[in-house]
């Protein structure tokens, strides 16, 4: 989900009392999860226990309204995102925005999971400098904490900008979800050579004289009939995630979508590559300041908890739930298509290099997906007009 800086180093240690602050929170979240598993009869799946990690009202991850979005750990931060590294990515993705929303004959965005905001004000500014009229854009956070840091941000673009925690009954814009799939709970598949069980999470037996609040997280897999989309092979010892509640997700919009366009930004692949024999370990990993880990059992609630999106199932669930799959294609050339490389002819050294950042195919050029899902639209999208890649899904 988040581009890290190599060799980033936590400069800083944090204060004791953020340090205090931090565990506790973790501690409170890691006694519900333990009740939790307990009522369950000893064993939850692991998109249950990821939900909690990432959402528990005031404890999880996104839910307690810190900001982990920053270019440094020394600022608390624990990853930086495409808005954040540089504007020109909302200014390329405006010249996207702007030829969905004249084909719509509509005037409204709506954003999925806006961060810090950044999108959101960098792609307004940019539309505004195009002469494009946004009457509304929607912004749909489940945190609360991060809506008010929206609103301190957008605070200047009025009631052209509004808040909700659920989805709009029908829609006709442009939605944006910008590394949103990759945090949606994913389940968890582990093949032992001869059948495949799921991959939950249960207690560890306290060690002798441990008290209840000490009992570690384990990993605990069970018999399943759920496969991975593709047949294989797959070696013994393979773990794979499996991405319903995205692929519900993407329903939920085709219910919704009456006229226009949805773009999904995230890092992924297709299904041959996401689920290629050699990729025997899956993609689940954890982010904190600046550092990844693949232990999602450990301080939960104080770092991200991501996994690389299926895009074939994400166009399957659009297609069947009635949507066109209008393109696919990697970030970097995305943006190639949608004008970077013009605009940057007139921008900063300082603010090249951060740019370059976007569209090169060792940062986050390659390993980013752009996924254009649209109804009632007949046109030839700028942004795939070059490099689609709809027929490797």
């Amino acid at each position: 989900m988040r581009l890290n800086e190599p060799g980033v180093q936590l400069a800083h240690e944090p204060a004791r009392e953020r340090r205090e602050e931090a565990g506790s929170v973790s501690a409170a979240l890691a006694t519900r999860l333990r009740e939790d598993i307990a009522a369950a009869g000893g064993w939850i799946a692991f998109d249950r226990f990821m939900h909690r990690a990432l959402y528990e009202p005031g404890l999880g991850y996104y839910a307690r309204g810190t900001l982990p979005f920053g270019p440094l750990a020394r600022d608390g931060s624990d990853f930086i995102t495409a808005p954040e590294l540089s504007p020109y990515f909302a200014r390329a993705l405006a010249a996207q925005v702007a030829q969905g929303l004249s084909a719509a004959g509509a005037h409204e965005i709506v954003e999925f999971g806006a961060g810090s905001g950044a999108l959101a004000a960098a792609l307004l500014d940019a539309l505004d400098a195009r002469g494009v009229a946004v009457r509304r854009y929607t912004i749909v956070e489940v945190s609360g904490g991060l809506r008010q840091r929206q609103r301190e941000r957008l605070v200047r673009f009025g009631e052209r900008v509004a808040w909700v925690e659920r989805w709009p009954d029908s829609i006709s814009g442009v939605v944006i979800g910008n590394e949103v799939l990759d945090a949606m709970p994913c389940r968890l598949l582990a093949f032992d050579g001869e059948r495949w069980c799921e991959r939950g999470v249960a207690l560890q037996r306290p060690t002798h004289g441990a008290s209840s609040a000490e009992t570690a997280f384990a990993f605990a897999d069970r018999p399943t009939d759920e496969r991975p989309p593709v047949p294989g092979p797959f070696v013994p010892g393979t773990v794979v995630e499996i991405q319903p509640q995205a692929q519900a997700f993407v329903r939920s919009l085709a219910e919704r979508l009456q006229r226009g366009l949805a773009l999904f930004i995230d890092y992924g692949f297709p299904q041959a590559e996401l689920y290629h024999p050699q990729r025997t370990g899956g993609t689940l990993m954890c982010h904190r300041a600046h550092r990844a880990d693949g232990d999602p059992l450990s301080d939960i609630g104080l770092k991200d908890i991501t996994v690389h999106v299926d895009f074939t199932a994400m166009a399957l669930a659009a297609q069947e739930a009635g949507l066109d799959v209008a393109g696919y294609t990697s970030q970097g050339r995305f943006l190639l298509n949608c004008g970077l490389a013009e605009m940057l002819a007139t921008a900063t050294l300082p603010e090249r290099a951060a740019a370059q950042k976007l569209f090169t195919e060792h940062e986050m050029g390659e390993l980013f997906k752009v996924l254009a899902l649209t109804r009632g639209l007949d046109i030839d999208l700028i942004g795939f007009l070059e490099g689609d890649r709809t027929h490797r899904l």
